[in-house]
């Protein structure tokens, strides 16, 4: 029974990410693009894929600069996630926790202070951050008339802004409940993780019209293994061991633009890349407040 409530879960929230990518409406193509290719499109991971390390993460530090939280209560949850990294399981009864404070720190602010609050965070601490060689391929797929969704764990409005920055079309993320604009510190369905995305990629193909054996989709995890079996390019990006065996096994592309220093350390950084971004730091904080 609780497979089957994992799945609702899952599916759920890949159907709010692709109406919620829907809702947000699209970046217009540049004046010079090439026709217009309406049925391929490019999905792209974010953390350590279009991103080093982990958006949510810088998000986090941003947000502890501004007195949210503590800067030990990020601390503390870099610890746990980076054990998780380490030990490279899943503690499925952590990840439940996580899901269930997600996003508690912004409970009850405006949606709209905390968009503006993402749009100074990405100019301080992300913009730098963008992997120069992903972001050609992007703009590769953008050339060629193809739309390109960002599909990441980090909520929505974050993910929002970095695909506008980027100049893409949009993005799918983890949608955070709100009423009356205002976050209720819930999520609708789950993390958009591992299957949630799979869920989103399908759900935006079937709105928009897109052949998915046409598309092609971007990763540097194992867990988007999903997403990646769902269409019909799949390239791993800065990819991890076990990606990097399961692409060498299927024959998908490889791309790292990453030294042979920085493979080595990735994991220290993108230490919140993995299982439960979305509502990494929140749970941390929840258990401290309780």
């Amino acid at each position: 029974m609780a497979a089957v409530s994992a799945l609702d879960r899952s599916q759920r929230a890949g159907e709010a990410a692709a109406a919620a990518a829907v809702a947000a409406g699209e970046t217009p193509p540049p004046s010079e693009a090439a026709e217009q290719d309406l049925t391929a499109a490019a999905f792209f991971d974010v953390d350590n894929t279009m991103m080093v390390g982990a958006s949510i993460f810088h998000f986090a530090r941003g947000l502890a600069a501004r007195k949210f939280f503590t800067t030990s209560d990020l601390a503390g949850f870099a610890w746990q996630q980076l054990k998780f990294r380490v030990g490279g399981r899943e503690d499925k009864t952590g990840i439940a926790g996580h899901r269930d404070t997600a996003l508690s720190f912004v409970a009850g602010r405006p949606v709209e202070e905390v968009v503006e609050l993402g749009e100074e965070i990405y100019d301080e601490l992300m913009a730098d951050r963008i992997w120069a060689g992903t972001r050609a391929l992007a703009q590769m797929h953008l050339d060629a008339g193809q739309r390109v969704w960002l599909v990441t764990a980090t909520p929505v409005e974050l993910a929002l802004i970095i695909a506008r920055r980027l100049g893409l079309t949009g993005a799918l993320g983890t949608v955070a409940e709100s009423v009356d604009g205002h976050y209720t510190g819930r999520l609708v369905g789950e993390i958009l993780h591992g299957p949630a995305k799979a869920h989103a990629v399908r759900a935006l193909a079937v709105t928009e019209g897109l052949d998915l054996r046409r598309c092609t989709a971007y990763s540097d995890s194992v867990n988007d293994v999903p997403m990646l079996s769902a269409v019909g390019t799949a390239v791993a990006v800065n990819p991890d061991s076990e990606l990097r065996d399961v692409a060498k096994e299927q024959g998908w592309q490889i791309r790292d633009f990453r030294t042979g220093r920085r493979a080595a350390r990735i994991g220290v950084p993108s230490v919140l890349g993995a299982g439960a971004l979305a509502g990494a730091v929140a749970a941390g904080v929840a258990y401290r407040k309780r």
